[in-house]
Order: structure tokens, then sequence, then C-alpha cells
């Protein structure tokens, strides 16, 4: 069926009308979603943002768990939403479908891979939406758009039913304008109650506070101070001591590696259209070398417990979400690839980790949004959905 309203922001798929009405008398009756077009909807293609993945793939056999889960709590899926293809982008812009309008600041990007249901929630098309988070791809559009983002922990809610891009970093995440509706779509993904929690230590990471720009920096002095008030026993620290680029280089390899090991065989026998920076991202992820790989994954356990240590069972990490506001669309190649170097240095921090993280939409730079974002242990995803509510109430 057609959508139930106007897109003025490119956010939805037209080549697919799936559709699926909330059961009814669910926690979720009443409210409408999205879901980003890697998650299945039975009898339909999921068509991943790529016209020749959508052309050499049969409908779906099931449901994915998400939306699954969520039409059983009443929501209503209107429709799936554009995608960077395959998920390999991370400004939301797709050479096959257009790149989504950000309703908060037209004229820029709207941050990727989950371009489309960002711009759905942010624009007031539904009331919450799906997407994935692989090196970012939440938390960036959340930060760029305004909204609440989160990444959840590795493992923590089935990714089933879905296109994995890189199966040992690929999270479920959603986003919500409000924390009240993010955390009432938290509660049936997580399947728990997102109960009060005692107030967390809070470690602040100077480090990637330096890294952001400038503005970023004094644009989220005053929301670090809300942070402050609802949390206790405020350190600061070095986050990555050798270096966020170090950190960074190491994802770079393990991701992109997975990568091609998850899409290459289709890629070989399929020729597929790809735009250039998504193209050169499988090439890149394909020409890693094995001791590159190997010496990536050696040193992933250490980073883990770097995060680990810092957070223990009560703590919380602060750090801008991305070190600068929404880029502006139709930027050079070259530019966007040098920003995207940027970016992925300061969220491949939970990447590795297997961390939740979510976005506080709390601050402006040149009247975009900016966001700053909460780590919290892993499996603690409920601690980071109270305390972003407590702030943002």
């Amino acid at each position: 069926m057609p959508l139930p309203f106007d897109d003025p922001y490119n956010a939805f798929c037209t080549d697919t009308d799936a559709f699926l009405e909330g059961a009814a008398g669910g926690p979720l009756s009443g409210l409408t979603f999205a879901a980003k077009d890697l998650y299945d909807v039975k009898g339909h293609v999921t068509g991943g943002g790529n016209p020749d993945w959508k052309r050499t793939h049969g409908p779906a056999t099931e449901h994915s768990w998400p939306v699954a889960a969520l039409v059983k709590a009443g929501a209503t899926m209107v429709g799936k939403t554009h995608t960077d293809e395959l998920s390999r982008g991370i400004f939301g812009e797709n050479a096959h479908y257009g790149t989504p309008i950000n309703p908060a600041a037209p004229g820029h990007v709207p941050g990727g891979s989950s371009s489309g249901s960002v711009a759905a929630v942010a624009g007031g098309l539904v009331d919450f939406a799906l997407g994935t988070d692989t090196g970012g791809s939440v938390r960036v559009p959340a930060s760029f758009c305004g909204v609440v983002g989160m990444r959840t922990s590795h493992g923590r809610i089935p990714f089933t039913h879905a296109i994995d891009q890189a199966p040992s970093f690929d999270t479920v995440g959603w986003f919500a304008r409000d924390a009240i509706t993010f955390a009432g779509a938290g509660e049936v993904l997580l399947e728990n109650t997102i109960e009060d929690h005692a107030a967390p230590r809070l470690i602040v990471a100077d480090d990637l506070f330096t890294y952001a720009d400038a503005a970023v920096r004094d644009a989220l002095a005053e929301p670090l101070n809300k942070v402050r008030a609802a949390t206790r026993d405020h350190e600061s620290v070095t986050l990555a001591p050798a270096g966020v680029d170090t950190w960074f280089g190491h994802q770079a390899v393990l991701q992109g590696r997975e990568a091609w090991e998850t899409f290459g065989d289709w890629v070989d026998a399929n020729d597929p259209r790809f735009g250039f920076e998504v193209a050169e991202n499988y090439l890149i992820g394909r020409n890693w070398s094995d001791d590159a790989r190997a010496e990536a994954a050696a040193a992933r356990p250490g980073y883990r417990t770097r995060i680990e240590d810092l957070l223990g069972d009560d703590g919380v990490i602060a750090m801008p979400t991305t070190p600068f506001p929404a880029p502006p669309r139709n930027s050079l190649r070259s530019e966007q690839k040098a920003r995207r170097f940027r970016v992925i240095a300061m969220t491949c921090i939970s990447g590795l980790a297997g961390t939740p993280q979510i976005n506080l939409p709390l601050a402006t730079v040149d009247g975009r949004p900016q966001g700053l974002s909460l780590i919290g242990p892993r499996g603690k995803d409920e601690l980071l959905i109270d305390l972003a509510r407590k702030i943002l109430d």
C-alpha cells in the first residue's frame, strides 16, 4: 500500500509497499515506525540500498526479529527507508536512490547508513524508526539530525533476517525525537523494563573532546554540565592513550575484511553497480592482508579491556558523538573521505568494545544539530536509556 503521508525528505523506499499493521492493545499501540531497508519483511525483497542486490534476491521468508517484536507490541510499520548501499557509508549518500534530506539542516547530509530512518523521525513522519549500527550508522545520523539514537550492546538484540555487513560489529539501533518514545520502543526491543537507576559514575573522555572541532567543544560545554548534574564521581581521562587513530586503523581492517567476506562472492558473481565511495570501501577491505587482520584482531581485546576497566558496572563515558556537525551535501569525494576518517575514529570506540552508546541531541553548531554521546557497560543498555530520559526530560 502507498505511504499514508507525503514524504518531502526522500526518506522512504518507493520500490516496495511493505506495510505491517500493529497488533491491537499492545504497549506501542497507536505509534508508527519505519524500518531501514536492511531488515526483512516477509514476502518483500530487502533491497539494501542497491538495485542489483534487490534484483538478485527473492522475497524474505520471515520478518526480522526487531520488526516482528515491534509489530507484536502494537506499532504499525508504515514503510522501508533508504540506506547507504549495503550499509557501506556514513553520510547517507546513495548513488542510486538519492540522499535523504536532513530535516534539521537542509542542504547538509543526514548521516548514514540509516539515513532514511533518521530523516523520517527528524521530519516527524513516524514516531520512531529502526536503523542498524556497524561503524556509526545510528549514532552519526542521530547527531547530524538532532534526535535520540542508540547503538545497542553487540549481540543484545537478535540481528536475524537482516542484511549483515560485518557480523562482529553489526548491531540493532533505533531513533526517536523524545526520550519517552525512545524508551517505550527500547523496552520492547530489549525485552526489559527501563527502570530507575542510581546515578552512574561519569568519565569524560578528554582526548575525544580535543579531537573534535573547537566549535563542537564549545557547544557541548553546557550539555556536559547537564550530564554532570545527573551523575556522580566525575573524572576526566585520556580514553585512548595510543591515539584514536590507532583504534580507527584496527577497526577499519576488521570491519573492511568482514564486509568483503560477507559480500565478496556476490560482488564477484554479479559485478554490481556501486557509487565510487562504496566501491572503494570494498576494494580496501578486500586488499587488507591476513597479517594486518591478525594484528588488528590481537589488539581488539586490549581495547575492550580498556573500556571495561573504565566503565566497571556503573560508569558512563561522555564524548562528542561526531567531531563536527553535518557537512554539506554534494561535497567533493576527497573532502568526504577525510571527514569519514575523522568520524569513524570516534565511533570505532564502541564498535571495537561492543558497548552500547546513545546520542543526546543537546547542542547546535552554526544552526546544525550536534550530539553528545554516552557509552555504557556492555549489556547495560537500560542504564543509558534511563539516564537519557532523566537528562532530556
